[in-house]
């Protein structure tokens, strides 16, 4: 019997915490928020499309020299059971003043209360935040 085809998304987020919350945003359109981020383009890198993706959404520039992996995460969609998302998380330093963009709506400090609000894949980083101490 074969298997059915899996999707992959691949997708890098930024994680910035402050106070014991993450930074999520949400796309205009959409009814869910996410942390900062977005899917590479052609061969782009992981820090070629996070310093990209941030500056689209965000108005900051990220140094991507300052960039540390907190760790790479993947969960299905609960809407189609053959898509995966893979998201790479990185914090790095930025300069500027963070603004949403004319596709972001909204910007949000959440906290693991706020862990429901935010697709599987981001549930997992609010997880392993929150056991490190990271995320209150």
């Amino acid at each position: 019997m074969d298997s059915p085809i899996r999707q992959l998304i691949d997708t890098v987020a930024w994680v910035l915490i402050d106070n014991g919350r993450i930074l999520c945003a949400r796309p205009r359109g959409k009814d869910v928020f996410y942390i900062p981020g977005g899917k590479r383009e052609g061969a782009e890198t992981d820090l070629q499309t996070l310093v990209r993706e941030v500056a689209e959404e965000l108005s900051v520039r990220l140094d991507p020299d300052t960039a540390v992996h907190v760790g790479t995460y993947e969960a299905g969609i609960p809407t189609d059971e053959h898509t995966v998302v893979r998201m790479a998380c990185y914090t790095a330093d930025y300069t500027g003043v963070l603004t949403a963009s004319s596709e972001i709506e909204a910007l949000a400090w959440f906290d693991l209360g706020d862990r429901e609000l935010v697709p599987p894949v981001d549930q997992l980083l609010f997880d392993e935040l929150a056991a490190t101490g990271s995320l209150r």
